[in-house]
């Protein structure tokens, strides 16, 4: 499996993201301070760069993300609407937005090692495509474990979740209440200039 081992940071500030979009809070590039003072990107540059960005954020390659806009053409309504909400519904972003890791690429490893269960069946494949009225929680057997014990106690970090989604206070199981709409999507992404550049 093809892993992006990009440093975060140094990442982020070239696509020019908050490290806090990727679940990162203290994460910081001091590197290379006068480095964005370049010349005007060309239109080509600008739409790549979005491209990038939802890449990066999502933990996605290449080869994925195509087949990911080709499905979003397929679907009715704005091809790049469709494309975040595909993006979206992934189970390791899913995983993440109820709190249950910290970032996306815990989750990913998490849903990786088979932590967790749609709907009581396990689930290993961060790229699996959750639906209104799925249920996920963390498999019986793994809810000992250090790592989820601490989401439920009285110090159980807060999780702000997005309208989409339902958790069960300090319980280890949520729901797709409904479909996630493009307003559901805090990341700060022109996705148009995707659709233009892959319908080139």
């Amino acid at each position: 499996m093809a892993k992006n081992m990009q440093p975060i940071a140094k990442r982020c500030r070239a696509l020019g993201i908050s490290p806090a979009a990727m679940g990162y809070a203290k994460k910081e590039s001091n590197r290379n301070p006068g480095g964005q003072m370049r010349k005007k990107k060309s239109e080509y540059a600008l739409q790549l760069s979005e491209k990038q960005k939802v890449k990066f954020v999502y933990g996605i390659m290449e080869k994925q993300f195509r087949m990911y806009y080709e499905k979003a053409t397929r679907m009715s309504g704005k091809t790049g609407d469709n494309l975040l909400i595909l993006v979206e519904r992934r189970l390791d972003n899913v995983a993440y937005r109820l709190g249950f890791a910290m970032t996306r690429r815990e989750a990913r490893q998490l849903v990786g090692h088979g932590h967790f269960t749609v709907n009581g069946q396990r689930v290993d494949i961060p790229s699996y495509l959750v639906k209104p009225g799925d249920v996920i929680e963390v498999k019986e057997s793994s809810r000992s474990s250090v790592k989820f014990k601490r989401l439920t106690g009285e110090d159980a970090p807060t999780v702000l979740l997005p309208k989409w989604l339902e958790r069960e206070k300090n319980t280890l199981k949520g729901a797709v209440v409904q479909m996630p709409t493009r307003e559901d999507i805090d990341l700060p992404v022109e996705e148009h200039l995707i659709v233009e550049l892959y319908s080139k």
